[in-house]
């Protein structure tokens, strides 16, 4: 779907100003002269297929986008508290007791960040503090029955439905799938980039 005009592209069809929707990912047109990419001894039928994993990989993206930005206008959240919200229905799931450290570490955001999180949510009735059953110095945060009845029912349900993607796969096929994730993952993770601005001492 095109963000700016609600619309679905159709794959080699004319976009804005003429530019087809594959176009965006293929990569000699991204990168003509290999600055970027060595795409030495590579055939042209493979960089097409290529371009077409990328394609799918970028609609994949943008399906994501559109329903996290349909879910947290449903929800009138932000992205972080519906991560936070997310966190503690897993946590419930599992029986397990949920912490504002623990909702810190997950979302790696401060605990004064987080204290403020937990506040705007308590007050929108989606959270409820109470004490830890073990530890005297922490609380224990639990999500709503009507948060977690409306993420589940609406927001969740969408996103569940990946399974039966990965479900129609062979074992085979999702061990190439997890193998291509997991590699592209490693080569695009930030390290000591050098364009990443320095960390002040």
């Amino acid at each position: 779907m095109d963000s700016a005009r609600g619309t679905t592209p159709v794959p080699g069809a004319p976009a804005h100003d003429g530019l087809s929707h594959a176009a965006i990912y293929d990569v000699e047109a991204s990168d003509p002269r290999s600055t970027l990419v060595d795409r030495t001894g590579v055939p042209p039928e493979d960089l097409r297929q290529i371009a077409l994993l990328m394609e799918a990989l970028g609609n994949l993206r943008d399906a994501e986008q559109r329903l996290s930005q349909a879910s947290r206008r449903y929800m009138q959240l932000n992205e972080t508290d519906m991560r936070a919200l997310h966190y503690l229905i897993v946590c419930a799931n599992r029986e397990l007791v949920a912490t504002p450290s623990g909702i810190a570490g997950h979302l790696g955001v401060s605990t004064a960040a987080t204290t403020k999180l937990l506040d705007r949510l308590e007050r929108g009735g989606h959270i409820q503090r109470s004490p830890h059953p073990t530890d005297r110095r922490a609380l224990a945060i639990t999500i709503t029955p009507e948060t977690r009845h409306a993420a589940m029912e609406t927001v969740g349900r969408q996103q569940a439905k990946r399974f039966y993607a990965a479900a129609r796969l062979t074992p085979a096929e999702r061990d190439v799938v997890i193998r291509f994730l997991e590699d592209m993952t490693e080569e695009i993770t930030l390290r000591d980039e050098p364009w990443l601005p320095k960390a002040e001492e």
